[in-house]
């Protein structure tokens, strides 16, 4: 229960932070559209993000989150895991100081490893320089913001490191309208990219203000002292180096497919970045969700010797994780040219962009399941303190998707390369899961195989429902904005449905926990009613 409640706080905060970020997304597609300056802005956006996502989110959370709580489980407890804390931060904070400066100096390096082609295009690779420098001190701010978000989650408060995006998403929104307004009638997409680039490095230190402010709340106290080397912190630098990679093999391909997209025709990086951010959507919610949620857990039952409940835990979070994503990819894919009609065309973006954005869309979500069920057997490693085994996987995962990058880039344009994406993170994932079972760590078991089967049926109803729909309905994505929201509200509401009626009805969805879910709702309005 303890899962699925912890589950249910950050996946709640992160729909909310999704909705935010998709208003973000529409606003962007239509404000700027595929062009010159929103290349170069997305570009400079890659930077920090990926570092973000393959350093503190990533490899530094993966890490630093077991060994926080095993200091908490020790006999010192609460002194101990505070000493720890001090002696990071002191550390990590000149550690991010150091490496933002230098990055930011050779920023013009970066871009042209990254994005070479730029210098064709007048003025576009001074631009995506220029950016990338405005958005990079994000990364120092959001860093520590994942460092505060660790502490908090290691106790079991996961709220405010799941509100912190909602933030992000609020500030960007503002930037965006801010360089609207301040572009005007002069046409100069220069100006909104200024802003928003403004805005991101903003939205850091906004998030960061505020988690400082939880911890502080939560009663914990931090202090920068001399950073010192201390054996722990060194122990934390070991795992680190390896868990970058391990953890972060999505993230390293976002580079491999920038530096592949870079060179493709304009405007092909922003429509990849559009269609990644829908692919996004439920591998946020759900993916990041459970991966959050399940290392610190996953850690207390291995460092107690509970091997019984951890292997329990991953089961639970590998059957939730199909449940929810399984349905999620095959309606975006039916779906993704009804989604980026309504939501994206429009303004400067064209419905020539909206065609290809869709079918990135289609390609992308291929490996939906992939992408969050990684996120899910990766912490069975972690948790153990092996990140040498994610290395190895994640290594062989990324040559293959060079390989394949290299094979068809060059015959299918954008959409092989989303292709071969998510082919890389289906291989990465197998790979995964076929160590965990040979060391006895993981395994399926018959009750999972069948539930994820009977989940496959659903989805194939759903499938075909949503296939027949998009048949005739598709005129009245593109129509006004009623009937717009009318069309997806039938879509939508019809597949879930369908999905989940075929689920209970076929026992994809487990009965029980959902009778006891609502006879405890039950109890509680019951006790509500007799206290008031």
């Amino acid at each position: 229960m303890s899962l699925l409640k912890h589950t249910s706080t950050i996946a709640g905060f992160t729909v909310i932070s999704r909705i935010f970020g998709f208003v973000r997304d529409i606003l962007l597609a239509r404000v700027l559209g595929a062009g010159l300056a929103g290349d170069a802005y997305q570009l400079a956006f890659t930077l920090p993000n990926t570092f973000r996502r393959l350093f503190a989110e990533g490899a530094f959370s993966v890490a630093f989150v077991p060994m926080y709580s095993r200091k908490l489980a020790g006999e010192d407890g609460e002194a101990d895991a505070a000493r720890f804390a001090d002696d990071v931060l002191s550390v990590f904070i000149w550690i991010l100081l150091g490496f933002s400066a230098l990055a930011m100096i050779v920023m013009p390096i970066i871009v042209y490893g990254l994005a070479s082609e730029y210098q064709s295009v007048p003025g576009k690779f001074e631009l995506s320089v220029l950016l990338s420098r405005v958005t990079f001190p994000y990364l120092f701010f959001i860093s520590l913001v994942a460092m505060l978000t660790g502490l908090l989650n290691a106790r079991s408060r996961f709220a405010p490191g799941a509100i912190a995006p909602i933030l992000f998403n609020i500030v960007l929104i503002g930037g965006i309208v801010g360089g609207y307004y301040w572009r005007g009638n002069s046409g100069d997409d220069r100006f909104v990219v200024y802003a928003l680039s403004a805005a991101v490095s903003l939205s850091g230190l906004v998030q960061f203000i505020y988690l400082w402010w939880a911890v502080r709340r939560a009663g914990l106290k931090l202090h920068v002292r001399r950073p010192k080397m201390t054996p722990e912190v060194k122990q934390l630098g070991m795992v680190i180096l390896p868990a970058t990679f391990g953890a972060g093999i999505y993230q390293i391909s976002q580079f491999v497919d920038t530096f592949f997209a870079t060179s493709l025709p304009q405007g092909s990086l922003t429509l990849l970045k559009m269609a990644d951010r829908l692919n996004q959507m439920p591998l946020g919610i759900v993916g990041i969700a459970l991966g959050t949620a399940i290392l610190p857990m996953l850690s207390r039952h291995i460092q107690n010797g509970h091997a019984d409940r951890a292997h329990w835990l991953q089961s639970e979070a590998f059957e939730t994780a199909t449940l929810l994503t399984l349905p999620a990819a095959a309606a975006l894919a039916i779906c993704a040219p009804a989604f980026v009609t309504a939501f994206f065309v429009g303004g400067k973006f064209t419905i020539a962009d909206g065609q290809i954005m869709a079918q990135i869309t289609m390609a992308l979500v291929a490996g939906l399941p992939a992408y969050v069920i990684v996120k899910i057997l990766n912490p069975g490693f972690f948790a153990r303190s092996d990140t040498r085994t994610p290395v190895y996987t994640a290594l062989a995962s990324l040559i293959f998707n060079i390989a394949l990058n290299l094979y068809v880039v060059s015959r299918y344009g954008i959409v092989g390369l989303a292709g071969a994406t998510a082919a890389s993170a289906t291989f990465n994932c197998l790979l995964l899961y076929i160590v965990l079972h040979r060391r006895g760590w993981f395994h399926f078991s018959a009750q999972l195989g069948s539930r994820i089967f009977r989940q496959l049926i659903a989805t194939a109803f759903m499938s075909a429902l949503l296939w027949w729909m998009m048949g005739w309905m598709m005129p009245y994505f593109s129509d006004d904005i009623l009937t717009r929201i009318a069309a997806l509200t039938i879509l939508v509401g019809g597949g879930l449905f369908t999905y989940f009626a075929i689920g209970y009805s076929v026992g994809a969805v487990d009965r029980d926990r959902i009778n006891r879910l609502l006879r405890r709702n039950r109890l509680t309005e019951t006790a509500n009613q007799q206290e008031n």
